[in-house]
């Protein structure tokens, strides 16, 4: 029985990492999800990949920034259950299984994560300090538990950053409505996370390793850090959390680690 699932892929630009991808979503252990590339950028080499997976291409326009990109991969999904698969990552073959499994044991589930591991330089790094400290962060709300239903523990994981692994996140149908602030250019999915928490729905924690996120020197999230717009961004999210004095101090410490080179 195929799974309720899509996997929608924004692919900007053409990859190199993009046949990886594909290639891992194929080698699913509970196979059928439907998959789908949607882009703002076609060209001859992405039809030529599209072809080879033999999955479909929807082309959207204009080319207006991640934010886009990501509402506009979500409209091509046409079944329950959803994950947002970056075109740099790599899935690991239990990852549907193990989500689909866990959300269907759990009553009224809106979202699962996942574990995951990052890929630098093509090496997978499992353990690093960011690792340690978003998988404390995350504890913070279950509690050990792989559920989190009430308003309060899922705002509380979210509450000192956001240790939530965008491309681990599957989207369920209470949140079908759910879209991604297209003026924000880093804490998008941070912003979308805080806004569902304080929706109906549980929270699910898959704690295994299902995925490997690829760290690189190019991504928005390093620019940002950059050009000082993540620093602006993490003050209006912690601003929506905390009380004016404990958000301007939660701001402050964080700009002060990206100074010295941490980037959450």
């Amino acid at each position: 029985m195929r799974p309720d699932h899509s996997f929608v892929i924004p692919a900007y630009g053409c990859s190199p990492h993009l046949t990886a991808c594909l290639e891992s979503l194929q080698a699913q252990t509970a196979p059928g999800s439907e998959v789908v590339l949607c882009t703002s950028t076609p060209s001859e080499t992405l039809s030529r990949i599209a072809e080879r997976f033999d999955v479909e291409v929807r082309v959207h326009e204009p080319n207006a920034g991640i934010g886009r990109d990501w509402n506009a991969a979500l409209d091509c999904a046409s079944r329950s259950w959803v994950t947002i698969a970056h075109q740099d990552d790599v899935y690991l073959p239990r990852f549907v299984e193990r989500t689909m499994a866990t959300v269907s044991k759990t009553p009224g589930a809106s979202l699962a994560m996942t574990g995951y591991s990052e890929l630098l330089d093509e090496r997978i790094r499992e353990r690093s300090m960011m690792l340690r400290i978003k998988s404390l962060l995350l504890e913070v709300g279950f509690l050990g538990r792989d559920a989190a239903a009430s308003r309060s523990s899922k705002t509380r994981l979210l509450r000192f950053g956001c240790p939530v692994a965008c491309p681990s996140v599957t989207l369920g149908p209470s949140l079908s409505n759910l879209r991604f602030r297209e003026d924000l250019r880093v804490d998008l999915d941070w912003d979308a996370w805080i806004r569902a928490a304080r929706l109906p729905g549980a929270f699910c924690y898959v704690r295994d390793r299902l995925m490997l996120h690829r760290i690189h020197g190019e991504s928005e999230t390093t620019a940002g850090v950059r050009d000082g717009v993540r620093a602006r961004e993490d003050a209006e999210m912690f601003a929506s959390l905390w009380p004016a004095p404990v958000a301007r101090l939660l701001a402050r410490a964080y700009a002060t680690s990206y100074e010295e080179g941490g980037h959450a």
